[in-house]
């Protein structure tokens, strides 16, 4: 996809961001449709710009359909003989069901057993945004995450656990505000049992 620079004074400062210019007039489009088609007013002050801004809203929080998480993690990996657990926990997570198009968010806690590589800490987070950034359920974002991991790494393995609380179920259907939703998913040594239970172990920890 080819972004294009927009420059958009708001309130007073100067807004530099990026996106594609072509997407967003088509997203605007159809967003312009449905808040018509729900009884309101395109052209009063509140929403004559909301068509425009939740088609942006809308391309940032999906564009992990142009990210490579597996390029990510190759940009920064390197040689090292180090084959104890390397653990990233409680990294944010922001995404949207694809079943209802509402948010999802939580954390998750990542682990892998070096095998010759390790990579640099921030590409993990990264990983995981790319993958967030799409219309998902938190059961294939956990295999995911997992799967690119391994295949990329080739680690002795890899543990990953998500925890997060889905809009879908607290401000629809069965409105359950406190409710959380764990997906889990592990390869290599973490299918065994002591490895599991030590990474469970450190990530419920407050050893920071």
């Amino acid at each position: 996809m080819t972004l294009n620079d927009e420059f958009e004074p708001e309130e007073g400062y100067l807004k530099i961001d990026r996106y594609n210019k072509k997407l967003i007039e088509s997203i605007s489009s159809n967003y312009n449709s449905i808040i018509k088609d729900i009884g309101e007013n395109t052209t009063r002050e509140g929403l004559a710009k909301t068509p425009s801004r939740a088609a942006k809203a809308m391309q940032f929080l999906t564009q992990g359909y142009d990210l490579n998480p597996g390029d990510i993690l190759k940009s920064a990996m390197f040689k090292e003989d180090y084959s104890q657990m390397v653990i990233v926990k409680d990294i944010e997570v922001y995404s949207l069901c694809e079943h209802h198009i509402l948010p999802f968010f939580g954390k998750a806690h990542i682990a892998y057993i070096p095998n010759g590589y390790i990579v640099g800490l921030s590409k993990i987070p990264r990983v995981v945004d790319a993958f967030a950034r799409r219309l998902q359920v938190q059961e294939r974002l956990t295999n995911e995450i997992r799967d690119c991991i391994q295949d990329t790494l080739k680690p002795l393995g890899v543990a990953v656990v998500m925890e997060c609380s889905h809009l879908c179920m607290q401000m629809r259907g069965i409105q359950k505000q406190n409710s959380v939703t764990t997906t889990s998913a592990f390869t290599g040594e973490f299918l065994k049992d002591p490895t599991r239970k030590e990474f469970i172990s450190l990530i419920a920890s407050n050893l920071h």
